[in-house]
């Protein structure tokens, strides 16, 4: 045991040396005030952005002049998704995949029905605001006498009316950002 302890000091400090060998090489530069100045710029440019320049955009620091549809660093449709999240606010969350674009609330009872709930999966197909670029599934269940949870249909139009009321909130979303331009 002493004996691996030994090698194992041994390592470290070899370790240690090679590494201390390799920076004396590194020479360094003094920072000037001009590159704090440059820095402290960058720092200002990119407020609010997570991950760089490329990335999701919050905050101080959008450039509204420079608005993408398309969304900016999420793989779908910023209008769509912030629509999406916006009109199904009432229910709860179970996941939220930006990048994905899925949506999928967790089970939600209206207090005018209790024997009832609802879940929906919400896709985003696209990052163009177009109709075809959203998807709504609406799940429904009802309580049977025995207690227990019962898949029942749904009736056609509700998806179709759910994609309705986020599409038409997306648009005002993006007539609204086009107006403060």
């Amino acid at each position: 045991m002493k004996r691996i302890l030994n090698g194992l000091s041994i390592g470290v400090a070899a370790l240690t040396l090679a590494v201390l060998a390799g920076c004396s090489g590194v020479k360094t530069t003094p920072v000037t005030d001009e590159d704090l100045k440059n820095s402290e710029e960058k720092r200002r440019d990119s407020a609010g952005k997570i991950f760089g320049d490329a990335a999701l955009t919050f905050g101080p620091g959008v450039d509204k002049g420079n608005v993408d549809p398309g969304g900016s660093g999420i793989g779908v449709n910023s209008f769509l998704w912030r629509a999406s999240l916006d009109t199904i606010s009432f229910m709860p969350l179970a996941q939220a995949d930006p990048f994905g674009g899925v949506i999928i609330t967790d089970w939600y009872t209206p207090e005018e029905s209790p024997g009832e709930r609802y879940k929906l999966n919400v896709y985003i197909l696209d990052r163009q605001l177009r109709a075809d670029g959203l998807r709504v599934a609406v799940f429904k269940r009802r309580r049977t006498p025995a207690g227990t949870w019962q898949d029942v249909n749904v009736p056609g139009d509700a998806a179709t009316k759910l994609e309705d009321a986020i599409l038409t909130r997306a648009r005002q979303m993006r007539i609204n950002v086009a107006a403060e331009q």
